[in-house]
Parts: C-alpha cells; structure tokens; sequence
C-alpha cells in the first residue's frame, strides 16, 4: 500500500542475508571446534586492521571497526582499477548506497548521491553530503555544490565515505566523504600513463613522489580531451596537485598547492521524441560551464607527549566559474491588452502567462494597468525598448542565460586528540574547531537570442534584457530578466567533541557532539534591486551516540544515533519564492526565509572479515533511517526554465545495504547492495507546472509518496582473474532499478525505465615497468538513462513532456602506463 513504510522488507531483507551471517561468523571465528593441542600449533592471523579519520583532520586515527556507522573505504589501488578521469565513478562504484546521477551528460558533471542525499555540481541541486579534501571543506560557499572534476583523481590515496557523524559539519545530512591525497611518504617513484578512444577521448597523467633526509616531495598532473558521446558537449580538464613536506620524531608538516582548468560541455536533459529519432541530441545550445580552482594550504601536526597529539591546516581557495546557458524563451509581441501605444510593436514577456494585476478591470478602470504594462514590456539594458520582429518558421525567439561567480575562501582548522586511558581503559578523545570564511560576487545577465530549429542552436542578437523594476506592482510581476550584481559573505565556525571509550576489551561506547554558527549576508551591487539585501543566521549543536561490540574477534556490531543541519546558502536564500522564481543558473530574486534542515539518523548494522576457501572476506550489513525535518527541495516554475526553493515539512530516507570484498590467489571480488525508500512525509501541494497530471500546475503529494529521481535498488558486483601472472581481466556489472521522474513527487506517472550496464577491462604487464590497458563501457551498448523529468511541449509543438539525460553507449578506451 502506498504511503506505508517499508521496514518490514527491509527486516525481511536483512534477514535473509542474516540467515547467512552464522556461517559467515562461523569463518571468521577462530576454529572452535579444533582440540586444544592443534589450536596451539595453529598460525593465528591477526585481523586487517583499517584506520580511519572520524573529524576532518586527518593525522591519528581510529579503527574502522569502533565507528559507529557505516563506513567505506576505498583505495588508491581501487580507484586506478577503472582508469577514470572521473572521481565519482569508483565512490560510486565501491559504496553499497551510493548512486550517480547525471544530468547533464557529461561523466565529469555527474552527481554523487549517498543514501539518497546528493554531493552535486549543478547549481539548484539541494545537497545534503559534506566533502572534504585532506580536511579543507569543498563544498562551494555559494550554493554548496561540490565540483569533482576539480580533484585529479590519480593523487588520491584513500577515500572515505562515512554516514552519522556530525562532526564533518555543515551540510553532513546523509554523511561525508573524506579525500586523502598523495604525498612524498606514502607515494614513491614514478608514474605516467597515456590513453585514448571513444568519443574523440585522449588523456593522460603523471606522478612522482619520493622523499629523503626526512623531507618528502609529491606531484601529480592530469589532462584530458573528451569530445562527449551527446553533441555540443566537448570537455578539456587539466589539473595538477603538489605536496612539498617535512617530517621529524614529533612534528610533521605539508605545504600544499593545487589547481585546475576546466570546460565542461554539460547540455542537460532532451526530450525523448528527439531521443528517438537521434539519441545524441540535444535539446538547446549552447550550454558551458568553465570551472578555475587554485588552492594553498598548510597542514601538520605535533606530538605534545606519546598520548596528545595536535593537528592543524590553514588555507586559501580562489574558485570561479563561468556559466552560458542558452534557453528557450516565453516571448511575444505586446498585446493592444499590455502595449500603451497600440500599433507600436514592442517584445513582452508573454502574456499567456499573466492575466492582469489585481482587481481586474481594464486600463480605463484600473490604474494598477500602467504600471502592469511597464513591467511585462521588456527593455535592453541601454533602457530603450526592443522591437518584436516576426521571425521565419525555421526560428524561435531564445535567450541565452550567462552567469559569473568568483569567490575567495580562507579558512582553518585546528584539534587535539589524546589516546590517554581513561579509567583504566583504552579511549580516544579529540577536540577541535574550524573556520571557513569565503566571499563572493555572483554576476548574471540574459541575452535575446535566435533559436535554430533545424539545430536548436541559440545564437545571440547582442540585445541584452531587463525589466524595469515597479515596486508599485504584487511581487508576484517583478522583474525576471533584470541583471544582478550580488555580493555575498558566508563565515561558517565550527566547535566539536567526539571520544570513543572502550567499555570492554569488545564493547566501545562513541559520544560526540557539534556547535555549527552559520553567518550569510547578502548586499545587491546595482543598488536597483534592494530586495537581495539580507543578513542571516542560523545555528544548532548536533549530538552523536553509539555503540560498538565484537561479536567475535572479526566481526563486529553497532548501533548509532546522530543529528546534522545544513543552513541554507545564499543561493537558495534568494531563490525561495514561487511567485518570484529564479533562473536556477541565471538570476535571483528576494525570498521568504529558508529554515535550516536538520536531520536525525538511526542506524545499526554488522561487519566483519575473515577466511572462506583458503580466502580473505570482508562483509557488511546495515539498516538505516534518515528523517529530515525542514528539507529544502528545489521546485519548477510556470516560467519556462525558471524555479525556486522551498521548505518541506518533512522527508525520510530509509533502507538496506551489503556488500562484500573477497581475494583468494589469482581473484578479486566484490559486491554491493542497496535498497531505499526515501519519501515524502506530508501532505501538501507542491508545484509541478510541466507534469501531464498536474492540477493548476500543482501535484498533491501525500505522506508515504516516493522521493523522485531515487533509484529504490542498486547492485554493484565486479571481478578481476589473474589468467597468468601479468595478464589480468576483469569486469563490473552495474545495475539499477526504474525511479520516477523529477517534477512527479505525487507518483502519478510512468517511471524512468531501469538498467543493467556490463563494463569490462584487461591488463598486461609487458615488462616490469610497463604496462598495456583496454577497456570497454556498456559492453552490450544499453540504451538507458539515470534522470529524467518533465518540460513545456509549447516551446517546439511536441506531444510528450518527458524528457531524458542518456547515459554513455558503448565505448572503448585503451592506454598505456609505466612505471619506475
């Protein structure tokens, strides 16, 4: 039945993987059953021990198994198994909750989605994952996107993905990654590689690193062309990382600089009548985004005695991007209704739109009329009208939506951890705080432009618009084309505690806490749009329990509780009313005020390692639920490509995951498992002017309706087989099931179908330092796509307001690597 929870299959899933958890528990216990003598001439082997940083710092840290919640850990070896460019693909790739989805076809564009909240480079994504690279947040000031294509993949060392910890701070409402990157102690000698294939893809990369006399030295650098499988979508990314550091009995210190150059040719969803007559098309053009990063940073620590250990960073972050974005238009000629001079042909916003100010009447008998008018004729930006020229049947008036966001960043970080017994008993402690202070000016401009339709090409006129501003006017016919100049101020503090306490030699009792202060303030440049002026704050403390208890010396159980928030950012603050929507990528406009999300997580689960056919395993099991009260969705408007954000009362993500490492001689394997349920926990209307199904452009969404845009399964499983020892081959198969389209939170419509993709990939080592690599994506050239969602059939004269972002057909790469 719609609308009811569904814990009972998840108890029915987890049992039937409990059902085989004894056997599992049985390999990784110690022979029991074996008599004493053989039990003593036994070899015992002690378990993989992995450590993990629970703050953002990282220095000292804590076995994986006394966290309390789900945490994966991926290697530098897992990442350089699927030759990517592309950070996301291995997060995605090997954590069992963790989907990508792409919405603007491009592999270096793609959303990371944990548990159903999403780390997301697109501007009007709500995101709901922290990201940190070595412990300096990442999360954009403006919007809190995160750009991966940013971070050169091939510097990182580790990765971790955690869920219930507070402590990573803002915006952590469904978990956190953390990066660690390479340095001159943990990466030696030299690397390079070069590959190229489909899709006009070339590329290449290099580290060194080395270290002597206590000093250590690392760089990395890669580049890549990729013309995209999509027309209009061509991507060149060149990227580079250094660490320059200093290590001594007590102290260690890393000077870090890293930068990047990126253009992304991200041309969003088409409609899928044009999918099916060619699935590269696109739908509008041009659509770029060009992203600069250059970052210093200082990090280090000191040993004050054996059991008190300091850590630190400083740094400063310059970030900016460059957005064009061509669009359709709902632009017209003023009606004899709007135009004050009938006869005089002006462009008007179009007046289907829009039925008058209030109270009706005509111009004779209303004077709200004369101000009406002047708001819905459109201006260029010299203040003089534009004339409305009836185009050939081959074109369409388009605009092309530009936007400008330069922001400057310095921050730090600063904590304490103590491994000191307390009571007698073995306990970690740390203590710490940080600050992140960025400015920034967000710039916005609309040209007119001429839309193709043999191409669907916006090219622009030179014309650029505005309205005039009449404050005389409801808020509901302000101004959507005016130009903004916006400069905005974000300063984040941060205090926390956590200490994890082993109450026994098998039970480890975690308490934590942290105080979040968000300070934003807003001030409009142009002085013409004072409504943008805003100073907010907001700030909560988030509490963290659990428990952890070893079942057996290689398996482990828990139980957590913890609470995040996320304040809104200056983006969505000024981008929060539904009478007066934003060009998600374009413009903003006042707001009604955003209340902060905070989320409460539950979670309890099972882990462990041990042997199976002579074998080393790994598993995991876990249960969850996430309930967020206030959260923040991003909603569509009836302007064309226009939208806002609001508050929701309430939303819950809940579900299970699995997964499972094997290696056994000449094999690797894996597998993970997911199922969410993440939905709707209210009754309310929520605007969906493009769903077939809406009323007044309106769905009705009651308490229990599926969250859209949320696959419910996913499956991940791979294997790699020495067949001699320099020829390996392996393969991924990754699959996911159907989830509804973006705009049907009422669940009234057809899904997006699911998918099933088969990857493979070889390698062959010809001499000792060189090696050869193919691979194949989509071995089966599977047609599918991971979003979907719905637009306004008028603009073209189409039928059907579905409309796609495909994923990537069948591709083929192969390269070559050395290694000295």
């Amino acid at each position: 039945m719609r609308g009811e929870t569904s814990w009972h299959a998840i108890a029915v899933a987890l049992g039937l993987a409990g059902a085989a958890l004894p056997a599992a528990l049985m390999m990784a216990a110690p022979a029991a059953a074996q008599s004493a003598p053989a039990a003593a001439e036994s070899t015992i082997d002690l378990p993989t021990v992995n450590v993990v940083d629970t703050t953002p710092l990282s220095g000292t840290g804590i076995d994986a198994d006394k966290v309390p919640g789900a945490v994966t850990v991926i290697s530098s070896e897992q990442f350089n198994r699927l030759f990517s460019f592309s950070t996301t693909d291995a997060l995605f790739q090997y954590t069992p909750s963790a989907n990508t989805t792409d919405v603007q076809g491009n592999a270096f564009f793609q959303d990371f989605r944990f548990r159903g909240f999403a780390a997301s480079p697109l501007q009007g994504t709500p995101q709901g994952i922290a990201v940190y690279q070595n412990g300096i947040r990442v999360n954009e000031a403006f919007g809190d996107t995160v750009n991966w294509d940013l971070i050169p993949e091939v510097a990182i060392n580790q990765a971790d993905v955690f869920s219930n910890n507070p402590v990573f701070g803002l915006n952590a409402l469904g978990g956190a990654v953390s990066l660690q990157m390479k340095n001159g102690f943990n990466f030696h000698g030299f690397e390079g590689s070069l590959q190229g294939g489909s899709f006009g893809q070339i590329g290449g990369s290099l580290q060194y690193g080395g270290e002597k006399d206590g000093f250590g030295f690392y760089i990395a650098a890669d580049a890549v062309r990729d013309d995209g499988w999509r027309q209009h979508s061509p991507s060149e990314l060149a990227r580079i990382y250094t660490d320059f550091g200093w290590k001594g009995d007590k102290a260690e210190v890393h000077l870090i600089a890293s930068g990047a150059s990126n253009s992304l040719g991200v041309v969003g969803p088409t409609p899928v009548e044009m999918l099916a007559v060619d699935d590269t098309s696109v739908y509008t053009w041009p659509q770029t985004t060009d992203n600069k990063m250059g970052l210093l940073a200082l990090n280090g620590r000191y040993d004050l005695t054996d059991t008190w250990q300091l850590q630190g960073n400083v740094y400063l972050r310059r970030f900016k991007q460059a957005h064009v974005d061509g669009n359709d238009a709902e632009l017209d000629e003023c009606s004899n209704t709007w135009n004050p001079t009938v006869g005089d042909t002006k462009m008007c916003l179009d007046a289907d739109d829009f039925n008058g100010p209030p109270g009706g009447g005509t111009p004779a008998t209303n004077p709200m009329y004369a101000a009406f008018r002047s708001q819905m004729v459109l201006y260029s930006q010299n203040g003089s009208t534009i004339p409305f020229a009836d185009l050939p049947d081959s074109a369409l008036y388009g605009v092309i939506n530009r936007t400008w966001t330069d922001t400057t960043t310095a921050g730090g970080s600063v904590q304490a951890v103590s491994t000191d017994k307390l009571l007698g008993h073995d306990n970690y402690f740390v203590v710490g705080g940080s600050v992140d202070h960025s400015t920034v000016n967000f710039k916005s401009s609309t040209e007119l432009g001429i839309t193709n339709l043999a191409t669907l090409g916006v090219a622009g006129t030179g014309i650029y618009l505005t309205n005039l501003p009449n404050y005389a006017l409801p808020e509901e016919y302000q101004a959507f084309y005016t130009p903004v100049n916006l400069d905005a101020t974000t300063t984040y503090y941060g205090l926390y505690a956590t200490n994890a306490f082993d109450m026994t030699d098998r039970a480890t009792l975690t308490i934590g806490a942290r105080l979040n202060i968000a300070d934003i303030s807003m001030n409009d440049v142009t002085g013409t749009s004072p409504q943008l002026n805003g100073d907010y704050t907001f700030s909560r403390i988030n509490p963290l329990v659990g428990i952890t208890y070893k079942l057996t010396p290689n398996s482990t159980a828990y139980v957590g509780y913890s609470e995040s928030n996320r304040a809104p950012t200056p983006l969505e603050l000024n981008c929060a009313d539904p009478n007066r929507p934003c060009m998600l990528e374009n413009s903003l406009v006042a707001d009604p005020p955003l209340e902060q999300v905070v989320s409460h997580t539950y979670e309890a689960g099972l882990r462990g390692s041990g042997k199976l056919f002579d074998g080393d395993i790994n598993w995991k099991l876990g249960i969850y639920r996430v309930d967020s009260d206030d959260d923040i969705i991003a909603l569509a408007s009836e302007q064309t490509g226009y939208g806002y954000y609001t508050n929701v009362p309430s939303t819950r993500r809940q579900g299970f995951e699995a997964g499972f490492q094997y290696i056994n001689g000449p094999w690797k394997l894996y597998a993970n498992y997911a199922y969410i349920d993440a939905t709707f926990q209210f009754n309310g209307w929520l605007a969906s002017p493009n769903n077939p199904r809406a009323v007044d452009g309106e769905v009705y969404v009651t308490s229990g309706d599926t969250m859209p845009g949320i696959p419910q399964q996913t499956l991940k499983v791979g294997a790699d087989y020495m067949i001699t020892p320099k020829w390996m081959v392996g393969g991924d198969i990754i699959a996911a099931s159907s989830q509804y389209y973006v705009g049907d939170e009422a669940n009234q419509n057809a899904k997006l179908p699911g998918y099933w993709v088969a990857n493979i990939r070889t390698t062959y080592q010809v001499t000792q330092n060189v090696q050869i690599f193919g691979l194949i994506n989509n071995l089966f050239n599977e047609s599918y796509a991971t979003y979907g969602t719905y637009f306004d059939t008028a603009y073209l004269g189409l039928s059907n307001p579905q409309m796609q972002t495909l994923g990537q057909p069948l591709s083929a790469y192969a390269g070559l690597k050395a290694t000295f």
